[in-house]
């Protein structure tokens, strides 16, 4: 029964506004930080190209200090924690760090060592293969026919790995496209080595 007092939703704003206003600072945070580890994880790639370590490694450190900053934030807010925004700049820093021990001859990284989860991690290291495709064709142009055959023998490891993990979409993130597209960069890859394996021999047979 109404008692003609008009209705008083203070409290209730109150209430929804606190939570509201957290998630969205979490939020305009991660956006921020998201965007800063995306270029600093593409910086690092290219100064891993470049073979400069050091700085590769400087720029890889500052982006993990910029994930440090925002996850305690999102740890109340799993749906933006789980947002694609923030799942892709995560995976650009996996894929510059797992460059990055591939290209150094290193183990490569755990997740855990990484501190993140098996999906964005997976699809950073399914990336990785298309700078492992840019390796090997410098290696190519520099006539390292040993190297090239050997960053083509990881680029197959790791996409063996992908297709092996055969679960949901819906799990992944999409994980099957990324190794669809590895898959891809490896059959051009095969045929760039076959090629120039193929002239080698000929230029070989020419010489003697």
């Amino acid at each position: 029964m109404s008692t003609g007092s008009p209705l008083d939703l203070g409290a209730l704003e109150a209430a929804v506004r606190l939570e509201l206003d957290a998630k969205f600072s979490a939020r305009e945070l991660a956006l921020k930080n998201c965007r800063r580890i995306i270029q600093g994880s593409s910086k690092a790639i290219r100064a891993l190209h470049r073979q400069e370590t050091e700085s590769a490694r400087a720029l890889m450190d500052e982006v993990r200090a910029l994930i440090d900053e925002i996850e305690p934030l999102l740890a109340a807010h799993s749906d933006i924690y789980h947002a694609g925004f923030y799942y892709d700049a995560v995976k650009e820093y996996a894929e510059a760090e797992t460059t990055a021990a591939l290209v150094e001859g290193r183990p490569l990284p755990l997740p855990s060592d990484l501190q993140m989860h098996a999906v964005p991690y997976l699809k950073g290291l399914g990336e990785a293969v298309g700078e492992l495709r840019r390796r090997l064709l410098d290696q190519l142009r520099k006539g390292d026919l040993e190297l090239a055959e050997a960053t083509f023998a990881d680029m197959e490891i790791i996409h063996d790995l992908l297709a092996a993990l055969d679960y949901p979409d819906g799990m992944t993130s999409q994980l099957r496209r990324t190794t669809d597209v590895a898959r891809s960069l490896i059959e051009r890859s095969r045929a760039d080595l076959t090629t120039t394996i193929v002239q080698e021999r000929l230029r070989a047979q020419l010489d003697r």
